[in-house]
């Protein structure tokens, strides 16, 4: 098993994760443990995790409609190529 520390956590979450594990009957520990592997396993509807960043970043974009950019031309370079004799 893996173990995890969370470093700066609003004492307000603290306090309602404390709250949410004394309504359950577990530890802070088991209630995080149970939230976590909820959430991973059934993310929310408005989740893309699927195909990473860019691809979530494209579903919520696409509905506004694409951009055309001009790529301008290569120009060569006017410096001399290395020798590394």
């Amino acid at each position: 098993m893996a173990t995890i520390t969370i470093r700066n956590l609003d004492e307000k979450i603290k306090r309602m994760l404390q709250v949410r594990a004394a309504l359950n009957g577990r530890s802070m520990e088991a209630e995080a443990r149970e939230l976590l592997s909820e959430l991973v396993q059934n993310p929310p509807e408005n989740v893309a995790l699927q195909g990473g960043l860019g691809t979530a970043i494209q579903k919520l974009f696409a509905p506004l409609g694409g951009v055309e950019l001009e790529i301008p031309r290569r120009r060569k370079s006017h410096r001399s190529i290395p020798t590394f004799e």
